[in-house]
């Protein structure tokens, strides 16, 4: 059992994201420190791409703010770095293949163990090209997170047999983004995927109230929200840690409520 899969064990996992150098340097460690202490389980950290597929316009318009402040990959490492001074928090990256095959599967691997980072979220690389690199990363303890949406269909079972630290159950079809509506048939996904493994399950893309949270937290073992912090930030820039913080944890304070309420079931 992973490390990221003990977190979710007999506890719902809240896990929250943020742009690497998103408006800069200081402001990002602050806000994955501020994170932590609104009660983040693990603190999703994303390395900015300049085509990010599955990303909808406010993490997008990050990911250009980020490349505006000169982020590089070695930016994101320092900025993990200067975190790991005042928080212990567990912390996985979301990138792309590209980057990690430009940095070189070995040696990001390697830096992220160094740097304590748990796991990986791919979102562009098909379950075909994991071999290309779960072996490096079985190596340095860093878990491959698989991404299961409403269409993946027949590959459910592969997927999920698979998987280790936690599946990212993709909410929803299309790219991320605040919504009110989402795949109606989640329930049936999540016990799909129940059927082939015990690793926990996190839903993601478009939540982002408190109310949902806690539905989602009632469905599955975790959730995740992005884009909704991402506008904190954006909104309030260097000002944003103190509501980032607050924001945290209310969704806590949600997830936690979902937790008793299925107890008492």
């Amino acid at each position: 059992m992973s490390n990221l899969t003990e977190i979710f064990k007999n506890h719902k996992a809240f896990i929250p994201f943020v742009v690497a150098d998103d408006p800069d340097f200081e402001t990002t460690v602050d806000n994955i420190v501020a994170l932590a202490n609104g009660g983040a389980d693990i603190v999703e950290v994303g390395i900015p791409f300049s085509d990010p597929i599955a990303d909808g316009g406010v993490i997008q318009a990050a990911d250009l703010r980020a490349f505006a402040a000169g982020v590089r990959t070695k930016t994101v490492f320092e900025i993990v770095e200067a975190a790991r001074k005042r928080t212990d928090v567990p912390i996985v990256f979301l990138t792309y293949l590209n980057i990690v095959f430009k940095y070189g599967y070995d040696e990001f691997c390697k830096k992220c163990q160094e740097l304590d980072v748990s796991g990986l979220v791919i979102p562009d690389m098909p379950y075909e090209s994991r071999e290309d690199i779960v072996p490096t990363a079985d190596k340095y303890g860093i878990d491959i997170i698989p991404l299961i949406a409403p269409t993946s269909g027949h590959r459910v079972e592969k997927i999920a047999k698979a998987a280790s630290g936690f599946i990212y159950v993709v909410s929803s079809l299309g790219i991320t983004g605040e919504r009110n509506e989402f795949f109606n048939g989640l329930k049936d996904l999540v016990a799909e995927i129940k059927h082939y493994t015990d690793v926990p399950t996190a839903i993601g893309f478009g939540v982002h109230t408190p109310e949902q949270a806690k539905t989602m937290a009632k469905i599955a073992d975790g959730v995740i929200i992005g884009s909704a912090i991402v506008d904190i930030v954006a909104k309030k820039k260097q000002a944003a840690p103190q509501a980032v913080e607050a924001f945290t944890k209310s969704i806590r304070t949600a997830v936690d409520e979902a937790e008793a309420e299925k107890a008492r079931v």
